[in-house]
């Protein structure tokens, strides 16, 4: 008689961290947002946390509309590459495209970090988070890089990503999203505001 095996598995804290400036009007990309969450759950993806909608300034200045950025927590039993192949899938679902960087989007899901992985290796990781701005604008790695490699620099994630994880601590740096939310310039923190739906 055969007996089955009882498998358990193994769960891992992923932060995410969505984005659209589809049009000027936030309203249109807070929905689309909103419906982005909706896929992740429908795909099976567990969500435990989701930040309020944002407001910010698009990134580089000048290039489109203002964002609406929401950031979540994920429960996830998936490895870092599946996780962000079905975050792909559903940006494509949404009608992403990527003329270039930066470029306006209708949806953006980026993968900020997955429990305290440093990968690939903490050299690679270094490489990029140490990456001067105007080679930032020209290049971008092929390879997964987590935690982001910008992630301390970024008032338009780290603001939300607060309200969902803030004792995250980074694994290179040290410092967790509350201490490097509150490191932010009050420039930078003036870029992002709450952002109430209709």
């Amino acid at each position: 008689m055969l007996q089955a095996k009882n498998y358990q598995r193994t769960y891992t804290k992923a932060l995410v961290l969505l984005g659209s400036n589809v049009t000027f009007e936030l309203e249109d990309s807070a929905k689309l947002v909103r419906d982005a969450l909706n896929c992740l759950s429908e795909r099976g993806l567990r969500i435990t946390s989701i930040s309020p909608y944002y407001s910010t300034a698009c990134f580089p200045a000048g290039a489109g509309p203002d964002f609406i950025n929401v950031a979540a927590q994920l429960w996830v039993d998936e490895s870092a590459a599946d996780l962000l192949t079905m975050l792909h899938q559903v940006e494509d679902a949404f009608g992403r495209e990527r003329p270039s960087r930066w470029a306006q989007r209708s949806l953006d899901i980026d993968l900020i970090a997955y429990g305290g992985c440093v990968s690939p290796d903490r050299d690679t990781f270094l490489h990029w988070m140490n990456l001067p701005l105007e080679r930032q604008m020209k290049e971008a790695p092929d390879q997964l890089i987590l935690p982001h490699p910008r992630l301390q620099d970024r008032g338009f994630a780290l603001i939300p990503l607060a309200d969902v994880a803030p004792d995250w601590r980074h694994p290179v740096l040290g410092k967790t999203i509350k201490e490097m939310a509150e490191a932010l310039s009050e420039g930078q923190k003036s870029e992002v505001s709450l952002f109430e739906m209709g």
